[in-house]
C-alpha cells in the first residue's frame, strides 16, 4: 500500500473525517486531502504525530518499505509487537519484550539468549543451534553495538534484583526460589481468575509489558507458579498445563 492508501484506511477505521484528523494534527483539511490523493506526503514531525495517533510505526505509514527487526533480539517486527516510548509512541527499532515504555529490558546478552532459545527450539532449532545462531546474530544488532550508550548504568537490573528479593521474601509455599525475571507482554499472561465473590477478573493490560516468570511447583506435579510484577504490584498465581484452572494466590501493591 502507498502512504495515501494507508492514511485513508487508518483514518476511516478510526471513524475520523478529514476535517477531524486535520484538527488533531493542527493542519488544514486540504493538507489531509492532498496526502490521501497522493499529491504530498506528511513531513517528519507530522508522521510522528500520526504514528502516535494511530499506534502504528512510521514504516507502516510509508507503506512498509522496510522489513523491521528488533535491534535487541532480532525478531521480525509488526505493529502488534512493536515497543513503545514513554509517551506511548511506537518505536520501530524494538519489540515489546526488549523495550517497554521507554525502558530497555535486557542488559545481559546471555540472559536474552536463554529466553530466546526455547522459542527457537519450538521452530525446529536444536538448543545448540539456537545458541550458536544468537551468539553470531546479536552482537551485530544496533542495541548491543551501542549498549554502552543506550544502557542505563545498571538501574533497571538493580530494580529487577529488588523485585526478585521482594518476591522471594514472601515465602510462598511450594514455590521455588525465583532467580530471573523476563519481559512478558500482557496478552500472553492475562489469565482470568475467579474471586471469592464469584466474580471473574483479569488484572493486566494486554498491551503492557511486565516482568515475570514461570516456576514449577516443588510439591505438586503438573502445577506451575506464575509470577508477574512491575513498579506498582506483585502478582502470584498457580495454574495447570496451558494456563488451565488458574488460581490467584497474591496480588500486592508495592
Amino acid at each position: 500500500m502507498n502512504t495515501k492508501d494507508v492514511l485513508f484506511e487508518l483514518r476511516t477505521k478510526k471513524g475520523l473525517s478529514q476535517e477531524e484528523l486535520a484538527e488533531k494534527l493542527y493542519v488544514t483539511r486540504q493538507a489531509v486531502s492532498r496526502w490521501e490523493n497522493g499529491e504530498t506526503t506528511p513531513n517528519t514531525e507530522t508522521l510522528k504525530q500520526l504514528s502516535r495517533l494511530f499506534g502504528v510505526s512510521i514504516n507502516t505509514l510509508l507503506g512498509a518499505p522496510r522489513q523491521l527487526i528488533c535491534q535487541c533480539c532480532g525478531m521480525p517486527l509488526d505493529d502488534s509487537i512493536i515497543g513503545r516510548d514513554r509517551d506511548g509512541s511506537p518505536n520501530e527499532d524494538y519489540c515489546k519484550w526488549c523495550y517497554a515504555d521507554g525502558t530497555y529490558t535486557y542488559s545481559d546478552m546471555d540472559d536474552l539468549i536463554e529466553v530466546c532459545v526455547p522459542h527457537m527450539t519450538s521452530q525446529g532449532f536444536s538448543p545448540a543451534e539456537a545458541r550458536a545462531y544468537l551468539r553470531e546474530k546479536l552482537p551485530g544488532l544496533d542495541y548491543w553495538k551501542r549498549y554502552s550508550q543506550l544502557g542505563d548504568g545498571g538501574e533497571f537490573e538493580a530494580f529487577k534484583r529488588q523485585l526478585i528479593d521482594e518476591i522471594n521474601a514472601l515465602g510462598i509455599e511450594g514455590m521455588p526460589k525465583l532467580e530471573r525475571l523476563n519481559a512478558l507482554v500482557g496478552r500472553y499472561v492475562n489469565l482470568e481468575y475467579t474471586l471469592p465473590s464469584g466474580i471473574k477478573a483479569r488484572f493486566l493490560n494486554d498491551e503492557t509489558t511486565y516482568l515475570g516468570n514461570q516456576l514449577e511447583s516443588e510439591c505438586v506435579d503438573g502445577l506451575c507458579f506464575g509470577v508477574l510484577a512491575n513498579m506498582d504490584f506483585i502478582l502470584i498465581c498457580t495454574y495447570e498445563a496451558n494456563g488451565e484452572n488458574p488460581e490467584l494466590l497474591l496480588y500486592k501493591k508495592r
